[in-house]
């Protein structure tokens, strides 16, 4: 029988790996970027639903209101706050896969990219690890919500930084270890707040909720909208049924 915070490493590294998966796909397939763009949008349906379904109303569960409040606002402010740092460092545009729509005057630089990338992953991953707290199973909509939503992340950002003539090794070796650090903050989020009061708990699991929904609407959604327009809400509301469904059968 495999520990359960080995078990929760194993499924944010799961949950990272698509960030690999759609690096490759970016990288040596010529997808269109209204495609990349259409993924994104159902990818971000998708991880509204888990946020909503799967981490505030199970942060409600644990701790009530009070806490579930606190949190949610705690991950918004957090959220807004370091992404408007790193925009600032040269990371506004890190999702973006067609770069010549860039202003010639914004200067991105790389480390912020990778920083705000890490900046995405991170409250999903711990996510992850949260919702194994109590020796519950994984949530399956989690892992399937978090897979599918970093796919498109993989895949705009990599072609992105492929025409900035990013080194293949380069941009490879960021997702790989973006990998590793989600695997460590799942597994961070369920050894470290698994002995913490309930209210923390709860609390914890309203921060990463509100930070999610933050990252999906300051970077996800216009990355989409700005290619598929006024599909952008169809695709994004047939992600958010998908993984509604998943979050009660699954």
């Amino acid at each position: 029988m495999i520990p359960l915070w080995l078990q929760a490493g194993l499924w944010g590294f799961v949950g990272g790996l698509a960030l690999l998966i759609g690096a490759l796909l970016g990288y040596y397939i010529k997808i269109s970027k209204r495609t990349i763009a259409a993924i994104m949008a159902f990818g971000a349906g998708v991880l509204i639903s888990a946020a909503c379904f799967e981490l505030i109303m199970e942060a409600y569960h644990w701790g009530g209101f009070d806490s579930t409040i606190t949190g949610f606002i705690m991950g918004v402010l957090i959220f807004t706050g370091v992404d408007l740092y790193l925009n600032r460092q040269g990371a506004k545009h890190r999702k973006k896969s067609d770069k010549s729509k860039i202003p010639e005057e914004y200067d991105e630089q790389g480390p912020a990219i990778a920083a705000g990338s890490l900046l995405d992953g991170i409250p999903e991953s711990i996510a992850i690890g949260l919702t194994m707290i109590g020796g519950a199973p994984v949530s399956v909509a989690v892992i399937i919500a978090v897979f599918i939503s970093n796919i498109p992340e993989g895949l705009s950002s990599t072609v992105g930084m492929r025409d900035m003539g990013w080194k293949k090794s380069s941009i490879f070796g960021l997702w790989l270890i973006i990998a590793v650090i989600t695997s460590i903050s799942a597994l961070l989020g369920y050894t470290v707040f698994s002995k913490m009061p309930v209210d923390v708990v709860a609390a914890t699991l309203a921060l990463a909720s509100g930070a999610l929904l933050t990252m999906i609407a300051d970077t996800m959604l216009p990355e989409a909208f700005a290619q598929t327009h006024e599909y952008t809400g169809l695709i994004m509301a047939l992600g958010f049924l998908l993984s509604f469904i998943l979050s009660f059968i699954a």
